[in-house]
């Protein structure tokens, strides 16, 4: 097997102790002469592993002063049981957030639309059927960590008082649902890894160098009939994703 390149050798140990806390949020990164030493490796390696992290989001250079650990707001997304019957009235991105210790609040607009080939495909309707379209920016804290863009048939709830998923009192695409007699019973999430868009970037926020995202394309069900579907965009260095699956 090829040995690994030093450098990610070097990067892989700096992050395993950010991961474990032991280099915690705020603390300085040993420096290019500490690391040339510690691995007997020259400074162009030392420079390259310290730019993997820095690449990866999880430190910033202060000019003058050295490396630090980024200070980052992270949330553990539950997938098992978001939005099940019963729960608190709130949303799952305000359920997620209340338990990291952050408030969580969110901006959004929503719009009817025709659904392009992708969309329609994702909810079985004919291509350039109406469907009400709604654009997010979640925030913890008051700073951006997600952003999602839903997607109802309006044959569905056209008329209804859940047609805007905003002006209701019911929070949630499962109670919103339950209110106009649509059981919802399953969903299904697509996950996958991308470069950020320029217009996800600036509405994140991200630094220059952070450039994933994880995109989770997310479709509610009511008895295999697609009731809603969603494109949910992650910052990849803002959060842990965690699936718990039942056993049949």
């Amino acid at each position: 097997m090829p040995k690994t390149p030093a450098y990610l050798a070097i990067a892989a140990d700096l992050r395993a102790e950010i991961m474990s806390g032991a280099l915690p949020p705020g603390a300085k990164l040993p420096s290019e002469t500490h690391l040339m030493r510690r691995y007997e490796v020259s400074r162009t390696v030392a420079k390259w592993a310290i730019s993997v992290l820095k690449g990866e989001g999880l430190v910033d250079g202060r000019a003058g002063s050295g490396v630090y650990v980024r200070q980052v707001r992270r949330l553990v997304r539950l997938a098992h049981g978001r939005g099940i019957r019963g729960s608190a009235p709130t949303s799952p991105f305000a359920r997620d957030a209340a338990r990291a210790g952050h408030h969580g609040t969110w901006e959004h607009d929503s719009r009817q639309e025709p659904a392009d080939e992708r969309i329609a495909a994702r909810l079985a309707i004919e291509p350039g059927g109406r469907v009400m379209r709604t654009d997010y920016r979640f925030l913890a804290d008051g700073e951006p960590i997600q952003l999602s863009t839903s997607y109802e048939p309006l044959s569905i709830t056209q008329g209804t008082e859940v047609e805007r998923p905003e002006d209701g009192a019911a929070v949630g695409v499962v109670a919103r649902m339950d209110l106009i007699g649509v059981r919802i019973d399953e969903f299904e999430e697509r996950i996958s890894l991308r470069a950020a868009l320029p217009d996800e970037a600036e509405a994140l926020a991200l630094p220059p160098r952070l450039t994933f995202v994880h995109l989770i394309e997310r479709t509610y069900y009511a008895a295999g009939v697609p009731v809603e579907t969603a494109d949910i965009v992650l910052p990849g260095d803002r959060y842990e994703l965690v699936y718990r699956i039942p056993v049949d």
